[in-house]
């Protein structure tokens, strides 16, 4: 049996403004921004803005929408970082390798010949953070 979801999770936090982020875009049902912990030069997140624990609990339109800002935030930081291409991934309770309980998928561009970094739980630099989450602005900006 999969756990209740949890308010007070550092992601429903951030939609609420109560801890800062680095957002690189938002709608009226998902948020995009830079993992703070990152595995990679433009590591980043979408969230729904629909409560949800994970895929599983998550309702289809809110899937749909969180899919559809993977799909053009990812092309951002792709252009952003001229990657030569991307690793989008999602995990689902601790077995699966979640430790946000608050359903996010990741989006990193990966470079050819350069491996994955790891989850250290290190935090990033905030000014690192802030250059790249510009960086994905201003290529979604540029469309």
């Amino acid at each position: 049996m999969t756990a209740a979801y949890d308010p007070q999770n550092i992601f429903a936090k951030i939609l609420r403004g109560e801890i800062p982020a680095h957002r690189v875009y938002e709608d009226a049902h998902t948020l995009a921004f830079m993992d703070v912990m990152p595995q990679g030069e433009g590591h980043t997140l979408v969230i729904p803005k629909a409560p949800a624990r994970g895929l599983l609990d998550a309702s289809p339109e809110s899937l749909a929408a969180v899919a559809a800002t993977v799909q053009r935030v990812a092309r951002a930081v792709k252009t952003a970082f001229a990657a030569d291409g991307l690793t989008v991934f999602q995990y689902n309770e601790p077995a699966g390798g979640q430790t946000v309980f608050h359903l996010h998928v990741h989006i990193l561009p990966r470079f050819d010949g350069v491996a994955l970094g790891r989850h250290t739980g290190g935090m990033a630099d905030g000014a690192v953070l802030a250059d790249h989450a510009a960086r994905v602005r201003a290529a979604l900006d540029a469309g």
